[in-house]
């Protein structure tokens, strides 16, 4: 598909309670594709993102002929109110899925997209909400952070490497930091392995176990996702299952494509890691249709 002017506009959200807020959508001039894309904004960053990861994310997906909207959650950037957790943004979600759709009629579904946190928020919303609006999933570096998790991860990676290290030796037979740093991998690999023996029951279900729901078969959509090589929240969510039963065989999930960026960090900090992740994406949208 050839390359598309892009124009951009504001369009008006609304929440329950509230009729202020607006978000930004980058559209095609020509005829758009079938689905739009909702861009989430998770932890404390805003419709910009880091980097302006989303600006060009959009603009780019736009150029391709697939309308993006993205947005300020409540409590961020331009939208008032009380900062919301990543758990509790499916008034959020809903809002931005009304007014992109209001904006494009033509429409025939929404993708979410969504890095670490904001992922997690957009399987969350498929799994409490069931909305057939919602087509499909692209989710990055999904956030499932547990002590558990992150003492084995941890132990499992950061340690492994330093261990690995010649350096690490050299100066542990020294003193100073290498002994610092013995002591902390001792302390981490204590965690882990109580951890692993710890039978929690909790009474609430934990998120990780929700986002779960939706993974197994709670959305049966197709789910793109794209895990950085140099990032610990990728390698937690891989390693998920073994602190969250409810995850095992999450890879032979049906309609799932994984792509690794082995070089790229958590927030594809450098523009051609998000070109390269952009441009995969569309790739994976056409193969859609």
């Amino acid at each position: 598909m050839a390359a598309m002017t892009v124009q951009e506009r504001v369009v008006p959200l609304a929440w329950p309670g509230r009729d202020d807020g607006f978000g930004l959508l980058s559209e095609p001039l020509g005829a758009p594709s079938p689905w739009g894309v909702l861009v989430l904004v998770g932890g404390p960053q805003t419709r910009v993102g880091a980097h302006r990861h989303f600006v060009t994310l959009a603009r780019q997906l736009a150029a391709a002929g697939v309308p993006t909207l993205r947005f300020d959650h409540r409590g961020l950037g331009d939208c008032g109110g009380p900062l919301q957790p990543f758990q509790a943004l499916d008034d959020d979600v809903d809002a931005g899925i009304d007014a992109l759709t209001r904006a494009v009629p033509s429409l025939q579904g929404v993708v979410l997209w969504g890095l670490c946190d904001a992922a997690s928020a957009a399987l969350l919303y498929t799994a409490r909400r069931a909305d057939p609006r919602v087509r499909a999933l692209a989710l990055l570096n999904p956030w499932v952070r547990s002590p558990q998790g992150e003492a084995q991860t941890r132990l499992r990676h950061y340690y492994g490497e330093r261990l690995r290290s010649p350096a690490f030796w050299r100066k542990l037979l020294r003193g100073g930091v290498g002994l610092r740093a013995a002591l902390d991998w001792w302390r981490v690999r204590q965690q882990a392995r109580e951890a692993r023996s710890a039978a929690p029951a909790p009474r609430i279900e934990p998120f990780q176990a929700t986002m779960a729901r939706a993974w197994m078969g709670g959305f049966d959509g197709p789910i793109l996702l794209q895990l950085s090589g140099r990032d610990h929240t990728a390698r937690e969510f891989e390693n998920v299952h073994a602190v969250f039963p409810a995850w095992a065989g999450w890879r032979e999930r049906p309609r799932l494509t994984v792509q690794p960026y082995d070089e790229a960090d958590h927030t594809f900090s450098q523009r051609r890691w998000q070109d390269a992740s952009t441009q995969a994406l569309i790739g994976w949208l056409r193969s859609l249709a």
